[in-house]
């Protein structure tokens, strides 16, 4: 072979190697990357080629499926699709998944690994793969409540109920809220849906996530995580020692008096008189006795300053560890830069009618398999104990104080024994807008504590003297309470 041709076939020899290697590459080593990618359009082709697994309330599919034209076969439909948003999430053909249609998506998809057995008899056998099922934890009563109290209020705010034994979240609602089945498809429909549903275009934003997302002044309610530090590190034994508190009380490093709302009887109260009538220099001044570094541990304990994940991930709330005595003073009564979600103060709640204990929340009780097989299980888990069970009994006894003589009375149910705390949270510059009203509270019936309840309700257009927790977050509380102790009989 004379020397051109010789160069000739070596260079082409070459491309054929560059060709070999650059195939092998693509099929052993970007194989996956390539299969996952999202601009695959053959990805979302098969993605959507069968019906999704359902998402499971009670017994029941709260999700479902339609079909439609093009290359996607399939899209993802909701039943009360705006009362089950926060729970569900979305899934849509064009603006992807979020939450637990998100999280779950292989096990709704059935391109779980835990699945691959099946998949593979299913290939084998020709039958057409399909998803399995997210079973929740949600009580759909509890949930209509929360939502039906929050939607006649025609307000912003949210509700969490969770069982304080187990952790499981009962309810978690958030208004407004939106259809997903609006933007589950692809087409110009889905896409002005979407477009609608921005916060740029809609104030309300009612995509947001409210019970977990958001993070509100937790305002009085807070007291009780006060109580629990000041029972917990020893600066008071019991529920009706005399309190060394002040009145008026100045905070230190200021010539500001700190003020409560209204003439209340909050000079040397006891602790269950304090918090029956919600006074801000008790509450102030025990926050400064113990010291912000106390006060921080304990609130630690109950879960602040970390982002807790129930799957889905939830904002963590918020107590300063660099604050001084006047900060740390309005901090203990839920002001200056204090800021919980709603899932936070139904947790607080939670631990202390659990007598102590706070379990982790949850809202995936399991994972099935399209037979119903069930693919994995969630155990209840003890996540802290913010106060032992003596001293969770005494904060019990003032909650139970609150709302049978206080300021929780719209609380009350007939024959069962409800404790909570009322919170009118200031908020905005000089507290010039109107203040959030929150609500926490628990049931307790003679085979324990059902449910524990959070509500924070934000009214732009109410008249702020009628803003209150007790008046507005209360009532929905007391529903939901009722709604969980109703579905157990």
């Amino acid at each position: 072979m004379n020397k051109p041709l010789r160069r000739i076939a070596i260079f082409c020899g070459l491309l054929v190697l560059t060709l070999l290697i650059r195939d092998n590459w693509l099929q052993y080593v970007q194989a996956d990357e390539l299969k996952e990618d999202e601009h695959n359009r053959r990805v979302a082709i098969e993605r959507y080629a069968s019906p999704r697994g359902d998402i499971i309330v009670d017994g029941k599919a709260i999700t479902g499926h339609a079909t439609t034209e093009g290359d996607f076969k399939y899209k993802r439909t909701y039943k009360d699709g705006a009362m089950w948003a926060p729970v569900t999430g979305y899934v849509s053909q064009a603006f992807g998944a979020t939450q637990l249609e998100s999280i779950d998506d292989g096990i709704l998809t059935g391109n779980d690994d835990r699945l691959f057995f099946r998949n593979t008899l299913d290939m084998l056998t020709g039958k057409k793969r399909e998803g399995g099922n997210v079973v929740t934890t949600l009580n759909s009563a509890a949930q209509k409540a929360a939502y039906d109290g929050l939607r006649k209020q025609g307000a912003k705010g949210a509700v969490v109920a969770i069982e304080p034994s187990t952790g499981k979240i009962l309810s978690m609602a958030s208004y407004p809220s939106y259809d997903p089945t609006s933007i589950a498809g692809s087409n110009d429909a889905a896409g002005e849906a979407w477009n609608k549903l921005q916060k740029k275009n809609n104030p309300d934003d009612p995509m947001l996530n409210r019970a977990l997302r958001e993070v509100y002044p937790p305002g009085s309610t807070f007291k009780v995580l006060t109580a629990a530090a000041a029972l917990e590190h020893g600066l008071y034994d019991s529920a009706d020692e005399k309190t060394d508190s002040p009145l008026p009380w100045t905070m230190p490093g200021t010539t500001t008096p700190l003020p409560n709302e209204g003439d209340l009887p909050c000079k040397n109260a006891t602790l269950r008189e304090a918090l029956r009538v919600s006074c801000n220099t008790v509450f102030g001044k025990i926050g400064y006795d113990l010291g912000n570094d106390k006060m921080l541990e304990t609130a630690k304990k109950f879960g602040f300053t970390e982002e807790q994940f129930v799957p889905v991930r939830s904002s963590a709330s918020v107590f300063s560890d660099d604050m001084n005595d006047s900060q740390v003073a309005l901090s203990s009564i839920g002001q200056f830069n204090t800021a919980a979600t709603p899932l936070q103060m139904a947790m607080v709640t939670s631990a202390i009618a659990n007598n102590g204990t706070l379990m982790k929340p949850y809202m995936v009780d399991e994972l099935q398999a399209p037979n119903l097989d069930t693919i994995e299980k969630t155990d209840p888990q003890e996540m802290s104990k913010p106060l032992s069970p003596e001293n969770a009994q005494i904060l019990q006894s003032m909650m139970e104080t609150v709302v049978k003589d206080g300021t929780g009375t719209n609380a009350q149910i007939d024959g069962v024994t409800v404790g909570g705390k009322t919170g009118t949270a200031q908020h905005g510059v000089d507290n010039s807008e109107n203040p959030y009203a929150w609500f926490i509270s628990y049931a307790k019936t003679d085979s324990g504590s059902p449910v524990a309840v959070a509500v924070v309700i934000e009214d732009e257009n109410a008249s702020r003297d009628d803003i209150s927790g007790g008046g507005l977050a209360a009532p929905i509380a007391k529903n939901v309470m009722e709604a969980v102790i109703d579905s157990k009989k």
